[in-house]
């Protein structure tokens, strides 16, 4: 039986954002290539979230492949976003402090 390759990938408005995720889960795409920028194989990615198949593991890296500039894009601007806050955090528990 084949399987084809875009049923492994889904996205939902109501679900993350609408990002691009392995269908039937909440691991997106962004999260995948973000462990992939870290260093780790699809084998290690696959082994790490135990109910994701090598297949969907290389769905996710192949559509992160094909889209790197707007993922890598948005995954920075999450970044950038979470340093924000945990300034904005910061500063506040100063003043609270003093």
């Amino acid at each position: 039986m084949s399987i084809d390759i875009s049923s492994l990938l889904e996205r939902s408005p109501k679900i993350r954002h609408n990002r691009p995720r392995i269908a039937g889960t909440g691991i997106t795409v962004h999260r995948i290539g973000i462990w992939y920028k870290l260093g780790h194989s699809a084998e290690e990615i696959a082994r790490r979230y135990g109910h994701l198949t090598i297949a969907q593991v290389y769905a996710a890296l192949a559509y992160y492949h094909a889209n790197r500039e707007e993922i890598d894009a948005e995954i920075a601007a999450d970044e950038e976003e979470a340093d924000r806050l945990e300034k904005e955090y910061l500063e506040k528990k100063q003043l609270v402090l003093q």
